[in-house]
């Protein structure tokens, strides 16, 4: 079992190995739990930060000749897509 000193502020650092085994990094969202006299904590959800280029071909215009992303309506493709 770790320990951690709660500061001034109330923050608590958790230690690097129980981040790491948990995934949790920076941005994440904990739940806190009140469990009799003890505390329990989730991780609500991970946000997954990612570059406009990981999402290159989901989505695909099949207008022909030249294209403008101002004329591209994405909701409709993903629509028309489903």
């Amino acid at each position: 079992m770790q320990t951690a000193t709660v500061s001034e502020q109330g923050q608590v650092i958790i230690p690097l190995d129980i981040r790491k085994q948990l995934g949790i990094t920076q941005g994440c969202q904990l739940s806190f739990i009140l469990e009799g006299a003890g505390l329990k904590i989730e991780v609500k959800h991970r946000i997954q930060l990612t570059r406009p280029e990981d999402g290159y071909g989901l989505l695909v215009c099949k207008q022909s000749g030249e294209r403008h992303l101002d004329d591209f309506d994405v909701a409709k493709a993903m629509r028309d897509a489903g």
